[in-house]
């Protein structure tokens, strides 16, 4: 048996993996388990998580993996430090200390942070245990690891690959091409030109905090109108046509300062960077758009000619632009190839799970059979049977994380004296199905947690799409979030054309398409005369919670044999309504992670507006619970008052 523990850190959004014989056992976040989000520390919860997961120790394992080279980021610092010396000398001073104390010695750092994941909390004690950890420690290129965790668990024998983040080593963006076991990186983009930058740098434009807010700015696109693309086309960015770009560092402050921009990008759109918090103008609604415009093209530009250089016909992403699921969208409706699939975990935290499979296809040179080899992938366009064709990846719908057993659950509940009822799982669809029907909000915990930023029906904020009412109380009372942003449907794999102009699986919530034209509404000329965040309230669709202002919405598709339980609610909920579809958003509150634990569930229930809680096959109704008595608010816990 070879196991080998993947790792991401120190960055943002660290994360786990464990790979035993080529097998994906675990990955997790460090952040469900810290409740810290995006947390970049060490993935002390997360390792502890993976080894108790396998039933092994520190000492069985064979590997150990981290997702990027320090040595090649740091000479990437220094010399942009010395290319933009004397500016910067203010970021120069408080990054240097780190580096040189820490992050200079990670195969060190690595073994000692083990050690305390064994629980030796003592420096000396930690650091002599660390030394006694004889796995070594192998280190991937960042953008490797990506496409790594892009290729090797898709469902495809040999496909393009491409990689779009902020920045790694170098590279912010790369071609390669995935054939079995192997991969070949052919093209890279390097730093400063990045396309993750441009965005993040518009991120902070806008208000929203940088590798954070991302997808807000995003959701936040289709109530602007593209007034800045003049300005950014003439002034920022050079776009070539293969996709590749270059970034007026006139405007930008990220290579130097402490900042995205700078006061020359204020005065090109029109003052400041908007306050976090204050109120939306119609400016950064223009802003978003106009990004997302130049977004969709560079990604348009970039996909194509990865299907040039590569000749495939079949496309992996990854990276964490490879988030935004609008223009994955216009990647598969648009775009040169027949098939598409995004790493759900696509940012820093799936690069754990990449390098880990680097290490065992390609440094020890294990075969690979894909889902395609084996029979069990079928692309939707080449099917020619009866019912749908047959899907499977190695990601398994993402549920890598931990689960909650009865003894765990009712052991809590007790301690906090909550009642509840067992419902037979026969029966627990149903009784969901019925919640949502009389328009109440239920929060769902069952079976292992997700790996990656989206719930897919493990841990899950549920509600009926067909309620104008919805997206509103949703989002105040419950997600405490700003009013602009959409919900996700969750649609049942085999009606999903009936609904969207999507033929295709969309598993892991990262393909955005329109509602189809007979569920739409017609607007009355008043309502399509309305402007900016005017645009909201009004009903489109016969499905209106998920229908964005332009008619689309961000897709899950739910097949029973990937999460038997929900696809049965889906299915109760369209024998009591006639709609296959619900609404489903992340089990959390605003600036929380996403729940892990029963405590955590519970304890998001009772704080906000959610009116039942099923804690697998245990269901808690508000009404009948005692009051919350707790010592700190929600938002100083997550760092929002």
């Amino acid at each position: 048996m070879t196991t080998i523990l993947g790792l991401s850190a120190f960055y943002h959004d660290s994360a786990a993996c464990l790979v035993v014989d080529g097998e994906i056992v675990a990955a997790a976040q460090e952040e469900r388990f810290s409740r810290r989000k995006h947390d970049h520390r060490f993935p002390t919860g997360a390792v502890r998580y993976c080894l108790a997961e396998a039933g092994i120790g520190v000492d069985d394992l064979d590997f150990l993996a981290f997702y990027d080279k320090p040595l090649l980021k740091f000479d990437r610092l220094l010399e942009t430090y010395l290319d933009f010396a004397p500016r910067g000398i203010a970021s120069f001073a408080k990054a240097m200390p780190l580096w040189l104390r820490e992050k200079l010695w990670m195969p060190d750092l690595v073994r000692t942070e083990l050690a305390r994941a064994e629980g030796i909390e003592d420096d000396r004690e930690a650091k002599k245990r660390g030394r006694a950890i004889r796995a070594p420690v192998l280190f991937g290129d960042h953008h490797e690891s990506h496409a790594a965790s892009a290729f090797y668990p898709s469902p495809f024998e040999e496909a393009a690959i491409l990689t779009v983040d902020g920045v790694g080593e170098w590279a912010t963006s790369s071609v390669g091409v995935g054939r079995g076991n192997g991969i070949e990186m052919l093209e890279e983009l390097r730093f400063p030109a990045s396309l993750g930058l441009l965005y993040s740098a518009f991120t902070y434009q806008t208000g929203f905090k940088v590798n954070s807010g991302e997808y807000k700015v995003m959701g936040l696109a289709p109530y602007g109108e593209p007034r800045f693309v003049r300005e950014i086309r003439e002034q920022l960015v050079e776009i070539a046509e293969d996709g590749s770009l270059r970034l007026d560092q006139r405007f930008f402050d990220y290579c130097a300062g402490l900042r995205m921009t700078n006061r020359r990008f204020a005065r090109l759109f029109g003052g400041p960077a908007r306050e976090p918090e204050t109120l939306l103008t119609q400016r950064e609604m223009d802003l978003a758009r106009s990004l997302q415009e130049i977004t969709e093209e560079v990604l348009l530009k970039m996909a194509a000619h990865a299907h040039r250089r590569t000749g495939m016909t079949k496309l992996c992403l990854a990276g964490g632009v490879a988030l935004n699921c609008v223009a994955n969208g216009r990647i598969l409706r648009e775009g040169p190839f027949t098939d598409l699939w995004i790493q759900p975990a696509a940012g820093d935290a799936g690069g754990a799970l990449g390098v880990a499979l680097a290490v065992w296809h390609r440094y020890l040179g294990h075969g690979r059979e894909s889902a395609e080899r084996r029979g069990s992938w079928v692309s939707p366009r080449a099917w020619k049977g009866d019912g749908l064709p047959p899907y499977e990846d190695e990601m398994r719908g993402a549920y890598l994380g931990p689960r909650s057993t009865p003894e765990e659950i009712d052991s809590f509940l007790a301690a906090r004296g909550a009642p509840y009822r067992v419902v037979a799982r026969p029966e627990l669809p149903g009784v969901v199905a019925a919640l949502l029907a009389e328009e109440k909000v239920v929060g769902l915990h069952q079976g292992r947690m997700e790996f990656g930023p989206r719930a897919l029906g493990a841990r899950s904020i549920l509600g009926d799409p067909r309620s104008p009412r919805m997206q509103a109380t949703m989002n105040l009372k419950i997600k405490f979030r700003e009013s602009f942003r959409p919900f996700a449907p969750s649609v049942q794999r085999e009606g999903v054309a009936d609904w969207f102009e999507l033929g295709d699986e969309s598993p892991y919530m990262l393909l955005v398409a329109d509602v189809v034209r007979r569920r739409r509404r017609e607007m009355t000329p008043e309502e399509q005369a309305l402007w900016g965040i005017e645009k909201l309230n009004v009903v489109r669709s016969e499905i209106p919670a998920v229908t964005h202002v332009d008619y689309s919405a961000r897709i899950q598709t739910v097949r029973r044999e990937t999460n038997p339980l929900y696809w049965d609610v889906i299915e109760a909920f369209r024998r009591l309504t006639g709609c296959p579809v619900i609404i489903n958003t992340s089990f959390n509150v605003r600036g929380e992670p996403i729940v892990c634990s029963p405590a955590d569930s519970w304890l998001c229930f009772m704080r906000t507006g959610i009116d039942a809680l099923v804690l697998e096959d245990r269901l808690l109704v508000k009404e009948e619970q005692p009051p919350l008595r707790e010592d700190i608010d929600w938002r100083a816990e997550f760092g929002l008052d």
